[in-house]
C-alpha cells in the first residue's frame, strides 16, 4: 500500500528499509533530541528497528496503530515517519498522530504533505473519527504543519512528556472527521 501526494508518498516501513531507517536516526539524532525521550544506544542499532518495524507490521495487521515510512517521489529517499498509536475504537474512534522528517527536508512542505496522506488514510479508509497531537510550544514548525492540515488548538497539557530529560508543556491539537478536506497541499 502506498499513498502519494505530488512530492511525497508514504507506505508502510518494511524490513528492508532498516538500514536507511538506522541512517536516518544517527544521521539526525542531535536534531532529534530535543523533541524525543533519551534514547539508550541500543536504539540506534539495526536489531532494534528491525523488531520496531516488525511490531509496527503486526499492529496495522490488528489496527491498534499504523506507521509508515515517509519517502520522496522520485529517488525514494525514506526522508521520516508519520504513525498514528493508541488506536481506540468503540465510541471513540480515535489516534494520536506522531512524526518526524530528516532535518535537511525540513521546511519545504514534505511533513505537511505526508500528513495530508495520513488525514485522508485515516478519514476515508479506516474509519477514525478523531486524530489528535501534542507539541511543544517552542516547536514552532511541527505546529504549523498541524495548523495547515486543519488541526485545531484544544489546550496545554503542563509537564505532559519527559522530553530529552525533562517535563515538557505540550500543546494539544486535535482534528476530526468533519473537520477534515483534502486541501490544495496535495
Amino acid at each position: 500500500m502506498k499513498l502519494h501526494s505530488s512530492r511525497v508518498y508514504i507506505r508502510p516501513l518494511e524490513v528492508t528499509d532498516t538500514e536507511h531507517l538506522v541512517q536516518l536516526l544517527l544521521r539526525n539524532r542531535d536534531f532529534f533530541q530535543q523533541y524525543d525521550p533519551i534514547r539508550p544506544e541500543s536504539y540506534y542499532c539495526t536489531e532494534v528497528q528491525t523488531e520496531q518495524i516488525i511490531s509496527a507490521t503486526k499492529s496495522l495487521e490488528d489496527g491498534s496503530g499504523y506507521a509508515f515510512g515517509i519517502f520522496l517521489e522520485g529517488d525514494h529517499t525514506l526522508m521520516g515517519r508519520v504513525s498514528l498509536s493508541a488506536v481506540s475504537r468503540g465510541p471513540f474512534q480515535n489516534a494520536y498522530l506522531g512524526y518526524y522528517l530528516d532535518q535537511q527536508y525540513n521546511g519545504k512542505g514534505y511533513t505537511t504533505e505526508a500528513i495530508q496522506l495520513i488525514l485522508q488514510y485515516c478519514f476515508q479508509k479506516i474509519d477514525l473519527h478523531r486524530i489528535q497531537a501534542g507539541v511543544m510550544p517552542r516547536n514552532t514548525a511541527s505546529i504549523r504543519v498541524l495548523e495547515k492540515n486543519g488541526f485545531r488548538r484544544e489546550g496545554l497539557a503542563e509537564r505532559y512528556l519527559r522530553i530529552n530529560g525533562q517535563w515538557e508543556d505540550h500543546l494539544l491539537y486535535a482534528i476530526t472527521q468533519e473537520e477534515f478536506s483534502i486541501t490544495s497541499v496535495l
